[in-house]
């Protein structure tokens, strides 16, 4: 027998690419599909959330400002790190989900797909759903997305790790920085992609992940006049609905939630949800008989 003595991973919040531990000090039990202890998770507090936010929006111009290329290579690191602690994450979501572990490593390898399959839109977005409109007169008339911002984002309760993906991935494929609550039920995948995140090329705040009671953290970020949009994935009916009224206040873009398979492939509309869109008028001259002169 072996006289070691077993050593717990401790896990923690991260914000702004560092890794506190709560301010307010408090941790919650974390248990797997039959009641068995797994570890204790941080708790996050409103103080928590607001420095999440301040960090989001610091990280939003140099995030949002490097080309789109140079995006989907970072997010590429990210599947890359995620395929290098394969077992780790097959592990953590079988306890989270109560899943065999062939049916863990399925979910696992869909979602590291799913983290390659966003990073190959970010170069790609701006030419389905921006491009050169026909208007009458001597103009170009150009419409491009472009980020919204700070976006809060309550990952699915269920779905502790390809629906995490399926809502933050977008989020940060088209420029935007994001504040995530994880599942407050399953956080540890949440908690272990933060270390993926910082171990990458993703600069600090661009993604930041919480730890905690959902309800109490998301009050607080819908309200928060710097957040520019949240996505209510993970809120039941009764919280979406107090969350859109809180957020109402500041005009947050909010996506409401719907009922997903997060196993299906996805479409575009996680992204278009949190893009502007810019238009430009530029004079091209006087139009003569044979056209335009410029």
């Amino acid at each position: 027998m072996s006289d070691r003595l077993s050593v717990f991973k401790t896990y923690k919040l991260y914000v702004g690419g560092k890794f506190p531990r709560s301010e307010s000090g408090r941790v919650y039990e974390v248990t797997d599909s039959k009641g068995n202890w797994l570890a204790n998770a941080p708790q996050s507090s409103r103080k928590d959330a607001r420095d999440a936010v301040v960090a989001a929006r610091k990280a939003f111009g140099g995030w949002s400002g490097a080309t789109a290329y140079n995006r989907g290579q970072v997010l590429y690191r990210v599947a890359e790190m995620l395929e290098g602690r394969r077992d780790q994450f097959v592990r953590e979501v079988a306890e989270a989900e109560g899943l065999s572990k062939s049916k863990a490593a399925a979910v696992v390898d869909a979602t590291i797909d799913r983290w390659v399959w966003y990073a190959g839109w970010t170069d790609k977005i701006a030419q389905v759903v921006g491009g050169g409109n026909p208007v009458a007169g001597p103009y170009f008339n150009l419409s491009s997305p472009e980020p919204t911002g700070v976006v809060a984002v309550l990952a699915p309760q269920e779905s502790s790790f390809l629906g995490l993906v399926s809502v933050v991935a977008p989020v940060v494929a088209t420029g935007n920085t994001a504040v995530v609550i994880a599942s407050e039920k399953s956080p540890l995948p949440a908690l272990s992609l933060g270390e993926v995140l910082a171990t990458s090329d993703v600069p600090g705040g661009v993604v930041n992940v919480l730890s905690g009671r959902t309800a109490e953290i998301a009050a607080p970020l819908a309200a928060h006049q710097d957040v520019n949009a949240i996505d209510l994935a993970g809120a039941d009916e009764v919280l979406a609905k107090e969350l859109e009224i809180a957020a109402a206040d500041n005009l947050k873009r909010v996506l409401r939630p719907q009922p997903v398979d997060y196993a299906e492939t996805p479409g575009i509309d996680r992204m278009t949800a949190f893009l502007e869109t810019k238009t430009v008028w530029h004079p091209t001259g006087s139009l003569g008989a044979s056209g335009s002169s410029y």
